[in-house]
């Protein structure tokens, strides 16, 4: 069997990648690159303009110039980089030469110098990590975690009224309605995603050992913490005083911790409508040309759902690897973070992709009123529960010598089916008084559906 040309190895990079490609402008090698070269432009400005070491700042043309290069970082620059990390066998390193190359194509040859200056690669690194994978964030996989509750919120606001059989252990329980029960999942989502733009991104830029050993060597008259805060912030990211060779990860670890608590609830999310689909509450809307079956051509799989579900799951799990793993190095460093960065594409990728599956299914299914109602009429024992609380309620007002309403109730209806007639003739024979037994006789398993629709309301309070 002769090779094939070369392939992508992951599905993300082929079988869906049109689904995940934003993120690849941010958290791919050349994203990283790209950022990198960014810090490394920032940085010699940065020196030049605070006239470290007798340099003149550099003209504002100039400095438009060098900018306007790192931000349009491209294919020239990917194969330079290339050719260069194949002599350095440093990816840094590789970006430290790009910079210095172009420093002498605009006549800036006196600034080499100040490239990467004092700087060990983490510090470059870690602000460049910070960049990109608020950019991926902000960019791309927050609009694309908006629109599914956006969406969430308008089938929750068009079927607020909509009555449902609720199960709990799988078992007839109290009506609710279908827009309350996705009410609870934007509820959650949104609650979650609070937290996650609340996350820090933390940087550090202070050398070797987090020392500034090399910067007090060639300056011990700058006051080279305020000058990192001063830097670090600069880029947008909080200033982390206190580390090792690198930037502690924590505020990573806090991050993917909680995209990984919204995947889990994304996947609550995906086997709720799955099982509401499989006991028909949902229909599927058939697209043009889709098949469901390649033997059965009746069926329309829920494949968006199952496919959310396994991109959920290794999302999570990936995520909760960064996170377990970069929260340790040893002692002042060692590199299982750098091989476990570049995974980070990878982690959020799969989400994007099950977010992309859960924003199409949700638009691909409806709700089918004729069999929530013929399973709400078929399960008039739910009322129990109202009977005996409202016997209670009685009982408590004097209304009613009714001793244990519980036992009554569950004498009456449990692990039986109980029709309307029997329920009718029952409350009829109760004694309790007769407002409260007319509004017993009045209620349905479809309207005893409590103040649902109503708490769809504070979605938008």
């Amino acid at each position: 069997m002769s090779p094939l040309p070369p392939q992508p190895l992951s599905p993300l990079d082929g079988r869906y990648r049109s689904a995940v490609e934003g993120l690849g402008d941010h958290l791919s090698e050349a994203g990283l690159n790209r950022a990198r070269v960014h810090v490394e432009v920032e940085w010699l400005l940065f020196l030049a303009d605070h006239r470290m070491f007798g340099a003149e700042p550099v003209d504002a043309e100039q400095a438009r110039s060098l900018r306007a290069w790192a931000s349009e970082f491209g294919q020239p620059e990917i194969d330079e980089l290339a050719r260069l990390e194949a002599t350095t066998r440093h990816d840094v390193k590789a970006v430290e030469y790009l910079v210095r190359q172009r420093l002498a194509e605009q006549g800036l040859t006196p600034l080499a110098e100040l490239t990467h200056f004092a700087c060990t690669s983490e510090d470059v690194n870690n602000l460049s990590y910070g960049l990109t994978l608020r950019a991926a964030l902000v960019d791309v996989w927050l609009p694309r975690f908006d629109a599914v509750v956006a969406k969430l919120r308008e089938l929750a606001l068009a079927h607020r009224d909509q009555p449902l059989l609720a199960h709990t252990h799988g078992q007839p329980a109290t009506p609710t309605t279908f827009g309350k029960e996705l009410a609870v999942f934007v509820h959650r989502l949104r609650r979650q995603r609070d937290r996650i733009v609340a996350v820090e991104f933390p940087a550090k830029f202070s050398g070797a050992t987090g020392t500034f050993s090399a910067h007090v060597a060639a300056d011990p008259d700058a006051d080279w913490p305020a000058l990192s805060r001063a830097f670090v912030t600069s880029l947008g990211l909080s200033w982390n005083p206190l580390t090792t060779q690198i930037e502690s990860h924590d505020g990573q670890a806090e991050l993917f911790g909680r995209i990984a608590h919204a995947n889990r609830i994304l996947h609550n999310l995906a086997t709720d409508v799955w099982t509401y689909i499989s006991m028909g509450y949902l229909t599927q809307i058939p697209q043009p040309g889709a098949t469901g079956s390649s033997t059965m051509p009746h069926k329309i799989n829920p494949i968006r759902f199952e496919n959310a579900e396994a991109n959920l799951e290794l999302s999570s799990a990936l995520l909760d690897s960064l996170a377990s793993t970069l929260t340790t190095s040893r002692l002042q460093r060692d590199l299982t973070d750098s091989t476990t960065q570049r995974n980070i594409g990878v982690a959020l990728g799969h989400s994007l992709l099950a977010l992309d599956n859960l924003l199409k299914g949700l638009g691909e299914i409806a709700v089918n009123p004729d069999a929530l109602a013929a399973d709400l009429d078929g399960n008039w024992e739910v009322l129990g529960e109202a009977i005996q609380t409202v016997i209670r309620a009685e009982v408590t007002a004097g209304r009613s010598s009714i001793a244990d309403p519980y036992a009554l109730l569950k004498e009456l209806t449990r692990g039986k089916r109980a029709t309307a007639e029997d329920l009718a003739e029952f409350i009829r024979g109760l004694d309790i008084g007769d407002a409260a037994k007319e509004r017993l006789l009045a209620l349905t398993p479809a309207t005893y559906t409590g103040l649902a629709s109503e708490l769809v309301d504070h979605l938008d309070a």
